[in-house]
């Protein structure tokens, strides 16, 4: 469980500067433009490298690809669920109308539209986290060709 400490947390800062930014969004409304979200990629490829740089810095020779993946991927999806869930209530409990203001076609033709665009932010998460972690190990690895 020592090991997944570091990974939590920075997926629990990462998920709250993910919170803050669309937070910030709605405050001056622009939350229903999706290209805004494109940024949430750099938000989690930030906190992703930054976990996978200092647990190779705790781990120092003892540091394997799988154990800064883990790390990297622990990160992304603890940051991408709790944000998810922050996303479900935000979209159910604290602004009704912002759904239908995403998507105004889709949310009249899907009876299940709210279960559609939950699921869609959490598979983006999902994926963006293990793309970005198996792009920034390439980084972190250790080489295996002979030096000559």
């Amino acid at each position: 469980m020592k090991k997944m400490t570091l990974p939590i947390r920075f997926g629990i800062v990462t998920s709250a500067v993910l919170i803050a930014y669309f937070l910030i969004l709605s405050l001056i409304g622009k939350h229903t433009n999706v290209f805004y979200s494109l940024f949430n990629g750099v938000i989690t490829g930030f906190g992703i490298y930054e976990t996978i740089k200092y647990t190779k810095l705790r781990q120092g020779k003892g540091f394997s690809y799988g154990n800064g993946f883990t790390a990297g991927v622990t990160t992304g999806f603890i940051a991408t669920l709790l944000f998810t869930i922050f996303f479900a209530l935000y979209a159910t409990e604290l602004d009704g109308g912002f759904l239908e203001e995403l998507s105004t076609v889709w949310s009249k033709d899907y009876k299940n539209f709210e279960g559609i665009v939950f699921f869609t932010v959490a598979i983006m998460g999902f994926a963006t986290s293990l793309v970005l972690t198996l792009s920034f190990m390439q980084l972190f690895k250790t080489s295996n060709n002979s030096k000559k």
